[in-house]
């Protein structure tokens, strides 16, 4: 069957389509039926099923005889530590945990947060949690102790299990006193924390509070793992919400599992045994879908990194792990990419490490241009997928399914949408425009198996985010166009389309013309308050590495650049060369943040921007392209 057969089965009975999906997972009770409406837009998958996430992940392949499998591959080149970590293992390290943890007075349906740095640990922690039935909520660490006590209280924690620091490219990260921080700023206390020592620091642990990783298992029965209802909360994963107040992202159990072990074989094409790679933190959704549960759940290999694209020690980073573990698929985000083209823009290391294993390169967490993955196309001599879906789907919206049929590539556009997925674009009054025509990108209701039911303690506000603006749809918040074959573009987020002089604009298509410069290697577009238009555009670029032009002459050339490929309609004609751009911690940029900056509006620096002394240089860039505009009157 090919990928329109497959999409018309879904489309023709959707509740057969992933009942179907379902024979996959081992169930404790099998669902009856697949789809429960529960009114007001507000749909349930395998709501009256029993089933354990843990044992799917772990126990049943030890069960299956493949125990002696790598699981884990943890590979550090921050501290220089490689180490496998068979199904076996896991299962025996998991279930010791879980059975301390319980020990503890942890139970199904109690909230545990996760504050860890990319270590195996961590893996096992959210395993643990998934074991005995506890809710798990992830956040990254190092995160700044106000941002972690704001989600103490929301979920309200009874335990919290952290390491002593994280390991960053020439320094360390103090967690502990970021943890004790923020417990003392929460309303809301848990029982206690277990924290993992680091060898590199070893925290002070709170009496009464605190008890050592190592030490709270010791002589504690390992836990079984114990079935939940199919509608139970796997765990909340906290997005930034435009508000200021984060949205916590709820994650059902029995669709996160039919969903995501369907991803594995359909849109990464890889087999059990095989091994996968998302270089992502676990603080992130990939990080919880593809590093964690998935890879996992489907019996692959997935590894562990504790490191970055370049710097650790270099910008051949990645090829020596795909290298050295053989890794079949790989998945990272664009700005990656960026980083190690403008290290290393001729793709000399790649030249130093055996691809032969490596079948396909996926990227999604951003837009990606054409110019990056034409690049990492080239140089590499493999397929490169970029593909596009939420922190609140937790999987692939569209994409490229490459285990059913490797569709035509059309670059610049994530492909097609996956089944259980019905992508409409809109206008501002709810109807669909015609292809080609740019519009709000929303997914007609119900969303499939393993998206976000509702939002934690907020049922208002996932209506009001999400339902409310076009009633039977879930709005996606991205701006796109759909073309004559069905294929989607992703343009930009809906704030991200500027009005300028009555005409809608999409920032991504310049960024697009910017990306093709020769001697830009990241580029960011903004709308900027105009006196005349309304809004402008204002470019930031930052050069590849060696460029030593006139930045006047870069300028001069982007601008034209644009004019002639945009037209002089864009009204393109401010840019500005920077050293960084501002991004979160996952490698988003933050354009938001950039547009407040050069419309003057004050603004509180996102809590997962990775160095906030940038925006200091883009307030510079700003002001000597003429901005913040005085106010009138």
């Amino acid at each position: 069957m090919g990928y329109a057969d497959v999409y018309k089965s879904w489309q023709d009975d959707p509740e057969a389509f992933w009942l179907k999906q379902a024979e996959a997972i081992d169930w404790h009770t099998p669902p009856t039926r697949a789809l429960f409406d529960r009114g007001g837009g507000i749909y349930e998958w395998f709501a009256d099923a029993r089933v354990n996430t843990c044992w799917n992940a772990v126990d049943r392949h030890v069960e299956a005889g493949r125990g002696d499998q790598a699981a884990i591959i943890w590979d550090s080149p921050v501290t220089q530590t490689k180490r496998e970590i068979s199904f076996f293992e896991l299962r025996n390290r998991v279930a010791s945990l879980a059975g301390a943890l319980r020990a503890k007075g942890v139970e199904k349906g109690d909230r545990v947060i996760i504050y860890m740095p990319m270590i195996p640990e961590a893996v096992e922690a959210m395993l643990a949690c998934a074991r005995i039935g506890a809710i798990h909520s992830v956040v990254f660490g190092g995160f700044a102790s106000h941002e972690l006590a704001v989600r103490i209280d929301d979920a309200k924690p009874k335990a919290i299990i952290a390491a002593s620091c994280g390991i960053e490219p020439g320094r360390i990260v103090h967690y502990k006193p970021l943890l004790d921080g923020a417990i003392e700023q929460a309303a809301h206390k848990p029982d206690f924390c277990v924290i993992f020592q680091r060898e590199h620091e070893v925290a002070e642990l709170t009496p009464g509070r605190d008890v050592n990783w190592h030490g709270f298992q010791f002589g504690v029965d390992p836990a079984d793992c114990l079935p939940v209802e199919g509608n139970h909360p796997a765990y909340i994963l906290y997005t930034s919400g435009t508000t200021g107040a984060p949205k916590g992202v709820v994650r059902p159990t029995a669709g996160h599992l039919v969903a995501l072990n369907w991803t594995m074989k359909n849109v990464y094409n890889v087999d059990p045994g095989d091994v996968f790679w998302a270089a992502s933190d676990v603080g992130w959704v990939v990080g919880h879908s593809y590093i964690c549960y998935a890879p996992l759940i489907h019996g692959n290999t997935t590894v562990v990194f504790e490191g970055k694209p370049v710097g650790t020690p270099d910008a051949g980073t990645f090829w020596r792990v795909i290298s050295e573990h053989k890794v079949k698929s790989f998945f990272t985000a664009p700005t990656a990419f960026r980083a190690v083209k403008r290290d290393d823009p001729k793709g000399e290391f790649i030249r130093k490490y055996d691809l032969s294993h490596l079948n396909a390169i996926y990227l999604a967490g951003e837009r990606a241009d054409p110019d990056t993955i034409e690049w990492t196309r080239a140089a590499t001599g493999k397929p490169v997928y970029d593909h596009w879906w939420q922190t609140e789907t937790g999987y692939t919206i569209a994409g490229n399914p490459v285990g059913i049929e490797a569709m035509p590539v059309k670059t610049g556009s994530p492909t097609v949408a996956m089944p259980g997925y019905d992508i409409r674009i809109l206008d501002d009054e709810g109807h669909e425009v015609p292809p080609g025509t740019l519009g709000a990108i929303a997914v007609k209701l119900p969303l499939p198996p393993g998206t976000l039911p509702t939002l934690w303690n907020a049922a208002e506000r996932f209506h009001k985010s999400y339902l409310a603006h076009f009633p039977g749809y879930y709005e996606t918040g991205d701006a796109g166009m759909k073309d004559e074959d069905g294929y989607l573009w992703i343009m930009a987020r809906t704030d991200d389309v500027i009005n300028v002089a009555g005409h809608r604009l999409s920032t991504g298509g310049m960024e697009e013309v910017l990306a093709s410069h020769p001697d830009v290697a990241e580029c960011a577009v903004i709308g900027v308050a105009d006196v005349l238009k309304g809004q402008v555009p204002m470019g930031f670029v930052c050069l590849t590495k060696g460029v030593d032009r006139p930045h006047a002459d870069i300028a001069a050339e982007c601008v034209r650049l644009v004019r002639e490929r945009i037209g002089p309609v864009a009204a393109f004609k401010l840019v500005a060369v920077v050293d960084r751009l501002p991004k979160t911690r996952s490698g988003k940029i933050l354009r938001a943040t950039m547009a407040k900056i050069a419309d003057g509006q004050e603004f509180k620096p996102p809590a997962t921007i990775d160095d906030p002394a940038i925006l200091d240089e883009i307030r510079a860039a700003v002001a000597e392209l003429g901005y913040p505009l005085e106010k009138a009157g």
